[in-house]
């Protein structure tokens, strides 16, 4: 929602005004600098979205008593006193659907909702696919340690995306309503912490496994990667045939000499090179430019979360591991005979925790009914990890 300052306003006074944390206001209006505003300025208030009173007889006395605002957020929204009234209604339910085939474009449609309704968030490409896509981070908070989170590294694990997007807006939800999320209070982690989100890593393979041939907008034989079987929905890899978990320089030549697929493949045909798909190596790039505290990669299945490699994961992995499976019933694996992942090149490179989380159970691509559950599950180690 949009308001425009009357001289002598100040963002101080729209926090108390619309019950929102002014640091959210704050980070909603980056251009906004000083204390007292001038008059006619634009400001941004999260977790509101503006409704037209279709009365005509009404006030703002009584808009006021019946929306349970008061008066001056009514006068605020309706300088020019021009009828039908604006009123300022708080966004209490989520906006977006996430219960849905999670294509690239849903992934886009959805960012511009949540960006709308919470213009705090920070949404920025750090990167393209093989045909051209924005790989897309999401970023919230104020703190120096950065957790983050990503999905779909594997195209066919879409339904990994729909569990970041949901709990993205749940998160968004709490701080704007100063509600808790699995019994935490989010603020102080918005506060002293960030999170970082690619929630599609793999665009152009999940558009493969969900649209089928025509995804690879004719610049891939995809069909012949798949050994002519115009059926995606076992695809893992990227657009190219290469899995973009395998391409990762953590013992990268282990996975070179003992994968069977020594060509593009529709799963585990680790690459040329180490590095060698625009997908993956801006997730390294991410990684390095961030530096980032924690990794947590999400991927399906087994109800299971992978969390040292190699002996290079800190001490204290192993209480946060014990964490998450004490939340989430998830059972946690030490170590497993697999190299060249995101989070093994994490932990070698960084000495911090990672994590691979196998959401769910089942078949992949895991069918949309197993959502609730796998949210239910998963939102508990999501809000773990910011704190442990």
């Amino acid at each position: 929602m949009k308001v425009v300052s009357r001289s002598g306003d100040d963002l101080a006074y729209y926090s108390q005004l619309f019950q929102i944390p002014r640091v959210l206001i704050e980070d909603a209006n980056p251009a906004i600098t000083g204390n007292v505003l001038p008059n006619g300025i634009e400001v941004q208030i999260p977790g509101y979205i503006v409704q037209q009173e279709s009365r005509l007889d009404i006030d703002f006395a009584e808009i006021a008593l019946q929306y349970h605002l008061p008066i001056d957020g009514i006068v605020l929204l309706n300088q020019d006193g021009q009828k039908p009234f604006s009123v300022p209604v708080r966004v209490m339910n989520p906006v977006i659907v996430t219960d849905k085939p999670y294509e690239y474009q849903s992934l886009l449609d959805d960012l511009d909702v949540l960006s709308c309704h919470y213009p705090f968030i920070k949404v920025e490409s750090v990167g393209k696919s093989v045909l051209g896509k924005e790989l897309l981070e999401v970023r919230i908070g104020q703190g120096e340690k950065i957790i983050h989170y990503n999905g779909s590294f594997h195209a066919n694990e879409w339904i990994t995306t729909a569990v970041l997007m949901k709990w993205l807006n749940d998160f968004l939800l709490a701080v704007t309503n100063d509600r808790t999320l699995c019994g935490m209070d989010c603020m102080p982690y918005y506060r002293d912490m960030s999170i970082s989100m690619v929630p599609m890593v793999n665009p152009d393979g999940v558009d493969l496994v969900l649209k089928g041939e025509e995804a690879a907008e004719g610049k891939v034989d995809v069909l012949k990667i798949n050994n002519g079987n115009p059926a995606f929905y076992a695809w893992k890899a990227n657009i190219r045939g290469v899995d973009l978990n395998n391409q990762y320089p953590a013992n990268w030549e282990v996975e070179k000499r003992r994968k069977i697929p020594k060509a593009p493949a529709p799963r585990d045909f680790p690459g040329e090179t180490a590095l060698s798909e625009p997908e993956a190596l801006a997730m390294k790039e991410l990684a390095i430019r961030r530096n980032f505290e924690r990794v947590l990669a999400l991927h399906t299945q087994g109800k299971e979360f992978y969390w040292g490699y190699e002996g290079h994961e800190p001490e204290h992995a192993a209480n946060v591991a014990r964490e998450f499976e004490e939340r989430s019933g998830y059972r946690a694996v030490k170590y497993v005979d697999s190299h060249a992942g995101y989070k093994d090149w994490f932990i070698q490179e960084f000495k911090r925790s990672g994590f691979t989380i196998e959401l769910g159970k089942g078949i992949n691509p895991l069918p949309l009914s197993h959502l609730p559950g796998i949210y239910e599950d998963s939102v508990k180690i999501l809000m773990a990890g910011l704190y442990m």
